[in-house]
């Protein structure tokens, strides 16, 4: 079949029948009310139904011979890979477009503002993103910022203006943390921009809890752990395990656990924040749980002379005696202190800031973003979970590439 020429286009009448393009099978020029126009028509067999369809390619002469003729290969590529075009069309068209920063910020703060009784924190709040953030990254799409990016915005005023700057990092964690929960993107960039900038000032650098560091646990749970006899290492090595704090370890319940789904929920009463929390239970957790069955019929880890909980002293004298170093070098790591060990590790092996922050039960200051975070990601939790056991344990494990998920 010969090719359709210009020719033979602009010749078109309106009685006319359609003109074979002669190149790509089933399109063609329709003739319109007015001579030497029409709309081309690409005649195709959906893949997914069977049936005969017609896309229209748009109007000759706006749309020329050869631009009808790649449009309507494009179409034929798509047929021959088992999608039908004029359904990847319409889902496209009904999909949300990705929003820049600045969109983002100002729906996040439309929608959050009635909650906020204080005009001054409204107008606050939008004033700080127009000085010290959209001109940066304003016009940038949500889907293309990275912890550089944000780093970057807040470089210049991190040290000099610590406090503001601190109040816009948790604006903008709050604008990418909507962005997150609303399918946009698959992490918060702003959980691990403290790592690319310095600092802020001298109580910064005040260690509360001397911690061990991170890469240097798995060689102290070998050497002081690995065959653990008394109920002191049980209940520490649970408490490395579980990132909980001493408190919670020593006062843990057998009623509080649930060994059939290997999950501990710790109730509102005795955790710091005041709100139950859920844990989930790696292999090597439930090991030292089986271990301690049946020496108290209610507490996990009880004191072996006055079947009471732990006293408070005796996983610090535990690590006393074991000569845990810490990362200052010159104090002796704390019980505590291991939250911060397993903070660190999840952060380096690129676990989710979110995740990491509520298997430590943490508050999330930014109320903004705590209002679009509700769940507890348990499921996430329970492989991140299982990763820090096995590394504890000296076991390698997979890059965290991709992360899979495990049922509650």
């Amino acid at each position: 079949m010969a090719i359709l020429t210009d020719t033979k286009a602009k010749a078109i009448k309106p009685d006319d029948k359609p003109l074979p393009h002669g190149g790509v099978m089933g399109l063609r020029l329709i003739p319109s009310k007015i001579k030497g126009r029409g709309r081309w028509e690409l005649r195709f067999v959906s893949p997914l139904t069977g049936k005969r369809r017609d896309a229209g390619l748009g109007s000759y002469p706006e749309i020329g011979i050869a631009s009808a003729k790649e449009k309507a290969e494009a179409m034929r590529k798509l047929v021959a890979e088992g999608i039908d075009p004029l359904d990847a069309k319409a889902r496209e068209k009904a999909a949300p477009a990705t929003p820049t920063f600045q969109q983002a910020a100002e729906i996040l703060h439309k929608d959050l503002a009635p909650s906020w009784s204080n005009p001054k924190h409204v107008n606050d709040w939008i004033n700080s993103m127009h000085i010290y953030v959209f001109k940066h990254i304003g016009a940038m799409p949500v889907t293309e910022i990275t912890p550089k990016h944000i780093a970057d915005v807040l470089r210049p005023f991190w040290l000099k203006k610590a406090e503001t700057a601190s109040r816009v990092k948790q604006r903008m964690s709050a604008v990418m943390g909507w962005a997150w929960a609303h399918g946009f993107i698959a992490a918060n960039p702003v959980d691990v921009v403290r790592y690319l900038l310095p600092k802020q000032g001298e109580a910064a650098r005040v260690e509360h809890f001397p911690a061990m560091p991170w890469r240097d646990v798995p060689a102290f749970v070998a050497s002081n752990l690995s065959s653990r006899q008394s109920v002191s290492a049980n209940a520490l090595m649970f408490l490395m395990l579980t990132a909980a704090r001493s408190g919670e370890i020593r006062g843990a319940a057998w009623a509080e656990i649930d060994l059939d789904s290997a999950i501990w929920t710790i109730p509102a009463e005795r955790m710091k924040m005041g709100i139950a929390h859920r844990i989930p239970l790696s292999d090597s957790a439930m090991e030292i749980l089986r271990a301690q069955q049946g020496q108290h019929p209610t507490l996990v880890f009880p004191s072996p002379r006055a079947e009471k909980p732990l006293s408070d002293s005796v996983l610090t004298m535990f690590l006393r005696k074991k000569n845990a170093h810490s990362n200052t070098g010159e104090r002796t790591a704390t019980a505590h202190g291991f939250r911060s060990s397993f903070r660190d590790w999840a952060s380096v092996n690129q676990y989710p800031g979110d995740w990491a922050e509520r298997a430590l039960a943490h508050e999330i200051e930014n109320k903004s973003e705590a209002a679009y975070n509700r769940d507890d990601l348990l499921e996430h939790r329970a492989v991140m979970m299982q990763a820090w056991a096995d590394f504890l344990n000296g076991k390698t494990s997979k890059p965290n590439n991709v992360v899979p998920l495990r049922a509650a």
